[in-house]
């Protein structure tokens, strides 16, 4: 592998496909404002030119989904980092998210989502829609993806990142109580009005994608999905997008920043890191790049030491042999995409 062979094209932008999540530098455990800047710009100097963030990522500061005043820090924080940032603005994409919110939990067991002025309570229901959780977590994922909803965010996404028409806006998931059509025809309104220039959708099944590319036509450029080598892409997602000629987006690509995952997943990771004098989550990146020609990886970091590492990757030349050894490790023969 070279350099060279780890670009691709992704939204019209000509990029490394080892691209950058900024998920934590967001949310709970983030850090402070300065180094989380440092950190994407270390990204942008290593040579990533690919940013994905979402309106959801941000941290309430009190009960509910958090207040006027929480919202949007993610997606600022993209754009007040490439604003500081000396180098080539124009040759950097940045995709969003749509159809999510955070939630944090009241402090008392008997007390109920505020409904303050200051809470985001423009919704209604909030409490009947669809909460992922961590177990032992305050914070948690609300799933609110009516159409009006992902229309409204999808704006203020692009008013967040202060661009005209956002470059690749991703469904950030299915929402149990809205048709799945009717999510997938808010990405065709927003690509119809010139909100959106791109769409993808993300967390689906291969129905869901099928019924995405028949509505959204070639405007549907992406799917990002889970994929590590403890998260293996079971309903083989990644080959029907290799089927249809759509990129693969991997996130939580080294197994995922809050929720526990199998460690053993990675040990044979961990033994051909040992030989190349490397970390294994820079062996992991390498082997997900090979797995397809048109697959995006997307780690997070949260200093400049972790994205560093993690950019490395692209240059990492593993041999076939490796590669055959990691694929046996993850799916039992030395498959590919």
């Amino acid at each position: 592998m070279t350099i060279a062979r780890n670009e691709g094209e992704l939204a019209g932008f000509a990029i490394p496909r080892l691209g950058m999540g900024t998920m934590a530098l967001a949310i709970e455990g983030r850090p402070d404002r300065d180094t989380a800047i440092e950190t994407i710009h270390a990204g942008l100097d290593a040579g990533v030119r690919y940013l994905d963030t979402a309106w959801s990522y941000y941290l309430p500061s009190r009960p509910g989904t958090g207040t006027p005043e929480d919202l949007g820090y993610g997606e600022q924080l993209v754009r007040d980092a490439l604003c500081t940032w000396d180098g080539p603005r124009d040759e950097v994409l940045v995709a969003t998210k749509t159809g999510y919110r955070r939630t944090m939990e009241a402090p008392a067991p008997d007390a109920r989502m505020s409904d303050s002025a200051e809470s985001d309570t423009r919704d209604t229901n909030t409490q009947e829609r669809q909460h992922l959780q961590a177990a032992g977590s305050r914070y948690g994922w609300m799933a609110d993806s009516r159409p009006e909803t992902m229309i409204r965010d999808a704006k203020e996404s692009a008013a967040h990142l202060g661009v005209d028409a956002l470059d690749l806006l991703y469904s950030h998931g299915p929402d149990p109580a809205v048709p799945y059509a009717d999510q997938v025809g808010a990405l065709k309104q927003l690509l119809d009005e010139g909100v959106i220039r791109h769409a993808g959708i993300s967390r689906v099944d291969n129905e869901q994608i099928d019924i995405a590319r028949s509505i959204l036509g070639d405007g549907l450029i992406a799917v990002q999905n889970q994929f590590s080598p403890s998260r293996p892409d079971p309903e083989h997602t990644m080959e029907h997008c290799a089927e249809l000629g759509l990129a693969f987006v991997c996130w939580s690509p080294l197994g995922g920043f809050l929720d526990a995952f199998d460690q053993h997943a990675y040990d044979a990771f961990r033994e051909v890191a040992a030989a190349h004098g490397c970390s294994y989550q820079r062996v992991t990146l390498a082997w997900e790049l090979a797995q397809y020609g048109n697959l995006f990886t997307i780690p997070s970091a949260r200093n400049p030491r972790e994205i560093n590492d993690s950019f490395a990757a692209a240059a990492l030349d593993l041999t076939q042999d490796e590669l055959d050894v990691l694929n046996r490790s993850v799916f039992g023969s030395p498959r590919s995409c």
